[in-house]
This record gives structure tokens, C-alpha cells and sequence, in this order.
């Protein structure tokens, strides 16, 4: 790190904890993410403390921390809405996994149930660190493995810990012994975690099939976060099954913005008209759908835009995926336009394709609206928190610069993530993570992984 750059960051750690502390990201591209605004060249974003405080050309210093972003973008950070990260310490164990079943036998059956609530920590703390790293800011860790009320303890601090703007969903185990604290636990979590970064909504699944139907959504659940005013997170929302409930759902009065559907593969277009009538949000996970091969295996984005709902999107598990939101949106802008091509091939009429610009939408403002924190981040706006991206835009694999969106899309990657700030807090600077002892994670995180496996063999055996 040159010693300017050493120097800045001196600065804005020192004055890290002062609430009226002021920095200006200097002579960036800013993509703001926010319609009103759209990208401006040779711009400046003011932070105020922990909200972004004005954005536009030759903003006044004053008693400003200056950051020179002189060849970088500027971006809203990425958002999560949806990532199992307590598994994170088995990362591609499970690299060519063939459908659900295979993933839930292994997994959910085999691995869940010998964790001990550090090795939750372990796995959440390593998710939201690789997170950070790739430039998401936010992400909702949809915890369903929470055996005791301390295995969601250990979850919430790793979240706490790695300074991400952290979802906790709380869902009981599919399989093993367990405490039955949930959902009730989560009235304790709110009382005893809540701060200015961490949120909590309650995950289940859209039907019993496949752990039975006390995780499934229904009156009960939907009553019991009504009671909290929290959101509802479901997974594993696939088909025809999946498509009955939503309907039932509607009936019953329990969809809504506050209430998240993960996946959505493979729902006939009654369920697609009752999700669009009600408001309720989409949770993409395309690497998921496609490689594990969920339902249809399509990602159904172009489902979700013919009835007017934009989608979040999410890594899903790392057990048989990537971990960064950059493949996320080339992954569905490939198989987006490919279907598109595809479907008017040999004939006169025109495909409808998207875009860079819908998928980087997708992954920030719609992820944010997703997670019902659309007022807190997922755009450079002010008044919204500063959880912004500093990416390098004259590396050998970004320049030159020559489309601002283009170039977060599809030419950058995490290695190009320089800063990332997350409310005003500096988390990663000149490509390097900070406070983070690599080789001491690393060593936690392999002691972790060699319990799990050792202790999972007479299960999978």
C-alpha cells in the first residue's frame, strides 16, 4: 500500500467513531443505482457519519477526510438475499451435486446435525468475510440449522463480528435433534442482538415435503412475525406444490412486500399472478437453479418481469457454488438472453433481452427492496447508509473505461473490489480486508471443517 493511501486510512480509523465525521470519495464514475441520479463521470459522494450526505461534481471539501477514486467506480454495495452461511467451511464439497435430494441427504442430513454452535460461527463469519471481500454489503443468512438457542448466537456475532449489514432468518433444522426454541427464540434475538447493522426475519420452507410441515409457511408462521414485525424469508419454493400454496397463501391474506419467495421455479402463472397482485418479493438464485438442476433449472426471471416483479438475487450454498455476486449476474444475464434468442430463432419476431444495467438492479436496489431494507441501502442516495464499492477500473481486466455498468457486470471481479465501505466504515481498503488474520481464520476454519467430517462419517456412511 503506498503511503498516501496508508495515510488516508489512518484517517478514517482514527476518526471511525465520530458521528459528524465527513469523507469525500474524490473524481470517481458513480453509478448510483438510483434512477434519478444515473451515472455521472468525474464525480464525488460526501458521507456524513454513517449516510451518504450528497453526490455531484466539485463538491466542497470543508473538514472532509478526502479519498482519491481517481480511475474507479463507485457502486452501491451488492445484496445477498439469501445465503446458507453456516455451511461455508464445506465449500465445494459437493462440486457436480446432480438435484435437491443429493444436497439435502448430504448436507442437511449428514453434516447439519454435528455442528456445534462455533463451527456456526465459524461458517458465518467466513461467509460474510468472503462477502465483504466481493463487494456484498449486505447479505441474509438464512440459518436453518438452528439447534439451540446459542448454535443462533454464535451465527448472529459472526455476523456482528465481520461488520456486514447482516439478515439473520432464524429456521429450525430440517433433521436431528433439536431444541424446538424456534420460532419463539426470535423475540430473545431481536432483544438481545438488534443494532444499527443487523436485522431478523424468519425463514421456513413453502411446503412439508421435505422436513414436514412445522417448517412450512403458513397462518401459524406468518402470525408469529406479524407479532414480531419482521419479514418471512421461504425456501424452497418450486412447482406445482410450491404453486397450491402460494394460492392458498393469497387466500389466507399471508403474502405481501414483507414476505420473500426463494427459487420460485418452475410456478404456473396463476402463482406468478398472485405473487405480482400481493406485492410480494422474488429471491433469484441462479447458479443454484442451473447447476444443481432445482425444478426446471431455469432461473425465472423472465417469469418475474412478464407480471412486473423485479428480482432480488442470492449465492444460495456454497457447498456446489460460487460465493460473489459478479457470477450471479452473468449467470442470469447469459441464460436470460439465451432463452430470448432461443425462443424467436427461425422466426420474424423480436426477443426481449435484458441487460447490464437490469441484472446490476437485480443484485443492488431490488436485492435491498428484497430484504425490506430498500431505505436503508442498494443505491447511492442520499440519505441512505454509505455502503458503497470503490472498484478498480484501470486493471488489466477493466480497462479501458468505457461503460461504467458494463464494466461492474462483466469485467470486474472481486480482486477489482478496492473499497468497500459498509455505514461509513471502512471493511476493505486497497484490496485487502481489514482486521482479519488470514492464517488464523484459515486454521479456525480448517479445525472446523475436520470436525464436521469426522464427526458426519458414521452418518453418511
Amino acid at each position: 500500500m503506498n503511503s498516501s493511501r496508508q495515510d488516508t486510512l489512518d484517517l478514517l480509523r482514527r476518526a471511525e467513531d465520530d458521528p459528524r465525521r465527513r469523507i469525500l470519495i474524490r473524481d470517481a464514475t458513480v453509478v448510483t443505482g438510483d434512477p434519478g441520479s444515473g451515472t455521472l463521470d468525474r464525480a464525488d459522494v460526501l458521507l456524513e457519519g454513517s449516510t451518504i450526505a450528497a453526490i455531484g461534481r466539485a463538491l466542497p471539501v470543508g473538514d472532509a477526510i478526502v479519498v482519491n477514486a481517481t480511475g474507479m467506480i463507485a457502486a452501491p454495495g451488492f445484496v445477498d438475499t439469501h445465503r446458507h452461511a453456516w455451511e461455508a467451511q464445506l465449500r465445494r464439497i459437493m462440486p457436480d451435486v446432480d438435484d435437491l435430494g443429493a444436497y439435502v441427504t448430504k448436507t442437511l442430513l449428514g453434516y447439519a446435525p454435528v455442528y456445534r454452535p462455533h463451527d456456526m460461527y465459524i461458517g458465518t463469519k467466513l461467509a460474510a468475510l468472503t462477502a465483504i471481500d466481493a463487494g456484498i454489503t449486505t447479505m441474509l443468512d438464512f440459518s436453518h440449522n438452528s439447534r439451540t438457542a446459542a448454535h443462533s448466537d454464535a451465527a448472529v456475532r459472526a455476523l456482528r463480528d465481520t461488520g456486514i449489514r447482516g439478515v439473520h432468518a432464524a429456521m429450525a433444522p430440517h433433521f436431528g435433534t433439536w431444541d424446538h426454541q424456534w420460532p419463539a427464540d426470535l423475540t430473545r434475538l431481536r432483544e438481545q442482538h438488534t443494532d444499527d447493522l443487523l436485522t431478523f426475519r424468519l425463514a421456513c420452507l413453502a411446503t412439508g415435503e421435505i422436513a414436514g410441515p412445522d417448517l412450512a409457511y403458513g397462518p401459524r408462521l406468518a402470525r408469529h412475525a406479524r407479532e414480531l414485525s419482521v419479514g418471512v424469508s421461504v425456501d424452497a419454493v418450486f412447482g406445482e406444490s410450491s404453486s397450491r400454496a402460494i394460492l392458498e397463501w393469497e387466500r389466507q391474506g399471508l403474502l405481501g412486500p414483507e414476505v420473500t419467495l426463494i427459487h420460485a421455479t418452475g410456478l404456473t402463472a396463476d402463482a406468478w399472478r398472485a405473487i405480482a397482485d400481493t406485492g410480494t418479493t422474488v429471491a433469484l438464485a441462479p447458479t443454484s437453479d442451473a447447476q444443481i438442476g432445482l425444478e426446471t433449472a431455469v432461473p425465472a426471471v423472465d417469469e418475474a418481469l412478464a407480471v412486473g416483479v423485479r428480482p432480488g438475487l442470492s449465492i444460495d450454498v456454497e457447498v456446489a457454488l460460487s460465493s460473489d455476486m459478479f457470477t450471479q449476474m452473468r449467470v442470469l444475464l447469459a441464460i436470460q438472453r439465451m432463452r430470448a434468442v432461443e425462443g424467436v430463432h427461425g422466426t420474424d419476431r423480436v426477443s426481449t433481452r435484458i441487460g447490464v444495467a437490469d441484472v446490476l438492479d437485480f443484485a443492488t436496489v431490488q436485492g435491498a427492496r428484497t430484504n425490506g431494507l430498500e431505505r436503508i441501502t442498494g443505491s447511492l442516495t442520499p440519505g441512505k447508509q454509505a455502503d458503497l464499492l470503490l472498484i478498480t477500473a484501470e486493471a488489466i481486466n477493466t480497462m479501458p473505461l468505457n461503460d461504467p455498468i458494463g464494466t461492474v457486470v462483466l469485467g470486474a471481479d472481486a480482486r477489482n473490489v478496492d473499497t468497500v465501505l459498509i455505514g461509513g466504515r471502512v471493511r476493505k481498503w486497497a484490496g485487502e480486508l481489514l482486521e482479519v488474520d488470514l492464517a488464523a481464520l484459515r486454521e479456525e476454519v480448517t479445525a472446523s471443517r475436520d470436525h464436521v467430517l469426522t464427526a458426519a462419517q458414521a452418518v453418511l456412511r
